[in-house]
């Protein structure tokens, strides 16, 4: 009998048959297979059980009334479904106005950040410049060191703005740049903004894997660096960027530090929402005409609710981003 007819032959027996024919060998690796794919459905359910759970609890409570907040009976289905906490939170926020002013600071700031960072990055994986090492551990260093250690700094450098002393031979003191936005699309073109050393990084590493080949193939052709850049490496870098966009307006459309630091005279999402509990008591004391204790639990419900008012918009974009970011997760590899 040939190899091919003992292997149809082996195939054709049942599992126990073959199981007695490979010395017990087959059930050992059956069941071993079996215990893994168990344990890993247990800790991914635990993984994800663990992450959504605080969200799931948020959405019972946002729509509880105040009575079933201290009923011991309910814990995660409402007695008393409700949707007035989502009205009051909306209200307290202004969510229109919030709404609109977060989502185009964050797609302006977005856009610049991505613009500026994918030129730095281009640069720091292709060009050769005086002090490159260095320049990149500056990078590095915007990564590690916290936005919070500058601060003050940050405050006065805007605050008396010059540009190489000109600004103050002229007028005799820098420009108050303080309560405006310009300070921070400053920040932002000159990739100093939120995160832009990590966006600097991510590209350059995407930048580093991609053959130099097609640009040299390009530059035979006839092409300039700058037509190469544009035409040839931009679409290949389409994933990554895609990801530094969805980080870059996710991580804006939350930020509370530099919203407060250079655009707290702006109503947004993120400086609406810290401030909610504040409010509600302000509203409570409008509405009753005395001052009134607010309960923690309520207070919590009303901030539950705008947390969820705010997490929703970005969900939405990331169903609709999902393929392209899982995209270039994969595809961003570390070169050093």
């Amino acid at each position: 009998m040939t190899k091919a007819e003992k292997q149809r032959t082996y195939t054709q027996l049942g599992f126990w048959e073959r199981n007695k024919a490979s010395g017990g060998y087959l059930l050992k690796k059956e069941v071993s297979k079996r215990a893994a794919s168990i344990l890993r459905f247990i800790l991914l359910f635990g993984m994800c059980f663990m992450i959504l759970q605080p969200l799931l609890n948020k959405i019972s409570v946002s729509f509880m009334t105040e009575q079933d907040l201290y009923n011991p009976v309910v814990i995660s289905i409402p007695q008393h479904f409700t949707t007035a906490n989502y009205n009051l939170a909306a209200e307290l926020m202004s969510y229109k106005t919030s709404l609109f002013n977060s989502f185009t600071i964050s797609l302006a700031i977005a856009l610049l950040q991505i613009a500026m960072c994918t030129i730095v990055g281009y640069g720091f994986a292709r060009f050769e410049f005086p002090l490159k090492k260095f320049w990149f551990a500056c990078v590095l260093l915007v990564i590690l060191v916290p936005p919070q250690t500058i601060a003050s700094s940050l405050h006065l450098h805007f605050r008396y703005f010059d540009v190489l002393g000109i600004i103050t031979l002229i007028k005799g003191e820098g420009i108050n740049l303080r309560g405006s936005k310009i300070p921070y699309f400053l920040m932002s073109a000159g990739c100093m903004g939120l995160k832009n050393g990590l966006y600097i990084y991510m590209i350059r590493q995407f930048f580093r894997n991609i053959p130099v080949d097609l640009e040299e193939a390009a530059y035979v052709d006839g092409c300039g660096t700058f037509k190469t850049f544009i035409r040839i490496m931009l679409p290949q870098a389409k994933p990554i960027l895609t990801s530094c966009f969805l980080f870059a307006f996710v991580w804006q459309w939350t930020d509370g530090f530099y919203s407060r630091l250079f655009l707290g005279n702006t109503k947004l999402l993120s400086t609406s929402l810290s401030r909610i509990v504040d409010s509600l008591g302000a509203y409570i004391q409008r509405i009753n005409g005395v001052k009134t204790t607010i309960s923690v639990a309520y207070s919590n419900c009303i901030l539950s609710t705008g947390t969820l008012m705010i997490v929703a918009p970005l969900i939405i974009l990331y169903l609709f981003a999902q393929r392209a970011f899982v995209e270039s997760i994969s595809m961003s590899g570390i070169k050093m």
